[in-house]
């Protein structure tokens, strides 16, 4: 079968030991079933042993044989290029997993000959911030004494020095008869210190605040050729056929970090993991189709929001809050990524302040970079492209900080020069504190509706308009239409399934309210907000197990760092939030209540998630579907979202749909699994019918509630709103207006002509509908008993 250059839809895959390239391989064929165009993997380079995400790199050299290995590789490859489909392989490029040195032959050799090593130039380390030694932050405490646990040990006829379980290089002459660990250690190109030292005084860069992954140097062409020598290899091999980039942003040049893998790769269809702000654009110029989809993701669930929700939903917050106004959004944001500047990524700040002022920056420089990178409204610049974002900053930080004009001067002057080593980082910065400050704290704090707190998308958007919709769609298909779109990811907060019931809150804002109120008397936890957005949580991923929620609550309320901390956790506080999960289990009434209000929501989220599925599916770009998410996912943050898929149920329902069968919408997810094979088949089979983009009119008392598409022959029709449209009476005399013609529904089998057709018809069976020309002989493939439809003139 012919593959296509660029992917028609992707299916992700997670490689792991659990489930490695060989058992990849076996799904290949239902995956082909299922309509997908390309399978899309995971990291394969080896990684940290039992490291389930594989982001963690230790060798380029090989494909993890954790996860299945060379052959592995071999076996995938060929079972999907044998059945037509393409491979797109997750890489990368900014950062290598060094939590265990052994394993990692380049931080091995750096830290046991220092600035002499190979690879001193690889790691992006500060060498003279720590006085020619890199630290390593894992000790438990700042104590002197804490290096007494240290021991001298011989692996491979070699010396080592041993912390606990941790183990490192000893640099050759150093260690001599009758020396202690502690007078070893001083003589290191290493120190180890405190790991809370990592905040302000770490002199390697890492990915975002996470110490065991150190930052490399890929814009050093011997650093590039080592570590993609063996993903040349997968392209000159034919073993794959396109890329997905990790972190492209941590880069620092990612425009011609991406021309150089258009070298090697033979210009491949190549994907960038790119948060996009607001307005902001993907640069043109990159060699690239397009981002992973963040940016499409959050217009999915605002075209299903209800816009009457918002002022309800908005009361509610502040009076959780004990405000007279809702939550600020931008200076919320303001106050966790300056937190975050001058907290866990303080040690970046500083060196930014070296590489302007010398050994010794002045404070006035820190706290301006510091204001600097916390202004910055988006992830961050291209200099000279995006020099306008940080003209923007620039105006915040003196509107913030007046008597700091001169240094603010000082600095922009080098920061607007595109070669200063300071412009440079400033650039690879900024995003780190984007992230952590919004994604890892902010998200974790606004509570509206929490389903607005997703990767990519912007909290203080409520909702959008169909038109607001349509235009977005319209710009993506001129722009961008091969870049991947996407409703849920392993690294989305919430799933798509849980966002889509969530989405229902907004239809039900009053009755939300007052299940709130009975929540919290039930199962008191004292911190309104987070309160909020945790109800919200177990709703919308209802049913959960215990041990499931309460990971959730955990990591949900020290990633706000609010109540409480990752580093400093309160114990009252957390007890309070755990007996509140267990409430849910072990408490009638807080059992009942739940039950109750997911009754209220449950039909109505699954209207939305088979209508965010089919928008997503026969939308602009090119589709992903997260492993398993044909079925209901109701997945939370990671690690939740990365648990094992029971692809033998999948094949089941697939082989019933496939003879015939129309699965009502029920707890088993099988007619979401309908709309995504008959969406992704006729996508695959037809791309013809996906051309264009032309929204179609819809007329009648419930017009507000329909979304119509014409895709360039395939026409689209999706519920939005459906409480209040049942509210109202349902379609009643709605019409959808199309050309005149024959058309199928592929979802029922059942056949309409003319131009007119009844949205109470149409939508019968389903809240969605696909609708393709009819064959010319009159063939039809009605798969429901009911006759074929006429609604004209109707």
């Amino acid at each position: 079968m012919t593959r296509t250059p660029h992917p028609l839809s992707t299916y992700r895959l997670q490689i792991r030991k659990a489930f490695d390239l060989n058992a990849a391989a076996d799904v290949v064929q239902y995956l082909r079933d299922l309509g997908v165009d390309w399978v899309y993997l995971s990291p394969l380079l080896e990684a940290e042993e039992g490291s389930d995400h594989g982001y963690d790199v230790v060798d380029h050299r090989r494909v993890d044989p954790a996860r299945g290995g060379e052959i592995g590789l071999h076996t995938l490859s060929d079972r999907a290029h044998h059945f037509g489909l393409g491979v797109l392989v997750d890489i990368v490029p900014n950062h290598m997993g060094v939590a265990t040195p052994q394993s990692n032959s380049w931080w091995w050799d750096l830290l046991a000959h220092g600035q002499e090593s190979r690879y001193a130039d690889a790691f992006d380390v500060d060498w003279k911030a720590g006085g020619g030694r890199v630290r390593i932050p894992v000790l438990g405490s700042d104590d002197e004494s804490e290096l007494e646990a240290l021991t001298l040990s011989t692996s491979h006829g070699e010396p080592t020095l041993h912390y606990y379980d941790n183990v490192y290089p000893v640099a050759e002459g150093t260690a001599h008869p009758g020396d202690s660990a502690k007078e070893v250690h001083a003589r290191q190109n290493y120190e180890l210190v405190y790991w809370k030292r990592a905040d302000s005084e770490l002199n390697y860069r890492r990915f975002f605040a996470v110490n065991t992954l150190a930052g490399i140097r890929v814009e050093d062409r011997r650093v590039f050729d080592e570590s993609h020598v063996e993903i040349a290899r997968w392209f000159t091999a034919g073993l794959a056929d396109g890329l997905r980039v990790d972190h492209p942003d941590g880069l620092a040049d990612p425009a011609g970090y991406l021309d150089r893998l258009a070298e090697i790769t033979g210009g491949a269809h190549v994907l960038v993991e790119k948060i996009l702000e607001g307005k902001e654009q993907l640069a043109a110029d990159w060699a690239t189709a397009g981002t992973t989809g963040y940016d499409a993701l959050g217009e999915y669930d605002r075209i299903l929001i209800d816009p009457a929700g918002e002022t309800a939903l908005a009361t509610l917050d502040a009076r959780l809050r004990g405000q007279g106004e809702p939550l600020d959004w931008q200076e919320t944001i303001h106050g966790t990524k300056r937190g975050v500047a001058d907290g866990i990524l303080n040690s970046e700040v500083r060196r930014l302040a070296r590489l302007i002022d010398g050994d010794e920056p002045a404070d006035e420089t820190v706290d301006v970079l510091a204001e600097l990178v916390t202004t910055f409204p988006v992830y961050r610049s291209y200099l000279p492209q995006g020099a306008e974002w940080l003209d923007e900053a620039v105006r915040e930080t003196a509107a913030r900080r007046p008597e700091s004009g001169a240094t603010l001067d000082r600095v922009v002057s080098v920061l607007r020069d595109p070669e200063h080593p300071a412009s440079i980082r400033f650039q690879q910065t900024s995003g780190m504190v984007m992230a952590k400050g919004v994604e890892d704290t902010a998200f974790y704090r606004a509570s509206r509706l929490v389903s607005l707190n997703e990767v990519g998308a912007e909290p203080s958007l409520f909702s959008i308009t169909p038109e607001q919709f349509h235009q977005r769609q319209q710009n993506r298909l001129a722009r961008t239409p091969f870049a991947m779109t996407t409703l849920s990811t392993h690294d989305t907060k919430r799933s798509g399934d849980v966002r889509a019931r969530i989405d229902v809150l907004s239809e039900v804002a009053a009755e939300w309210t007052a299940t709130l109120g009975r929540l919290r008397e039930l199962a008191p936890i004292g911190d309104g907000p987070f309160e909020n957005l945790l109800w919200q949580s177990i709703v919308g991923a209802w049913p959960a197990s215990r041990e499931r929620l309460h990971a959730y609550a955990e990591k949900a309320s020290r990633e706000a760092n609010d109540s409480t901390t990752w580093t400093a956790p309160n114990e009252e506080f957390e007890a309070k939030m755990h007996a509140a999960v267990d409430a849910v289990f072990d408490d009638e009434a807080v059992s009942s209540e739940i039950h109750r209000i997911v009754d209220v929501v449950r039909e109505a989220g699954w209207s939305n998630s088979l209508g965010m599925a089919l928008l997503q599916l026969t939308g602009p770009g090119a589709p992903d579907v997260y492993q398993g998410g044909e079925l209901w996912d109701y997945s939370l943050v990671d690690p939740d979202n990365r648990r094992e898929v029971d692809f033998d149920l999948r094949r089941l329902y697939l082989s019933a749909i496939v003879e015939g069968a129309v699965p009502a919408i029920d707890d088993t997810g099988a007619a979401k699994l309908l709309v995504t094979t008959r969406a992704l088949t006729a996508r695959r089979d037809h791309p013809e019918l996906f051309t264009r983009y032309a929204p179609l009119p819809v007329f009648g008392e419930a017009a507000g509630s329909a979304v119509a598409i014409d895709r360039g022959g395939a026409v689209v029709v999706v519920t939005r709103l459906s409480v209040g449209l049942a509210e109202a009476g349902g379609w009643r005399d709605t019409l959808l207006h199309v050309t005149d013609g024959d058309r199928i529904d592929v979802l029922t089998g059942r056949r309409y002509s003319g131009s007119r057709i009844l949205l109470a018809e149409l939508l019968a069976t389903y809240p969605v509908a696909l609708l393709v020309p009819a064959e010319p002989d009159g063939d039809s493939s009605d798969t429901d008993d009911e006759s074929a439809t006429d609604t004209e003139g109707k």
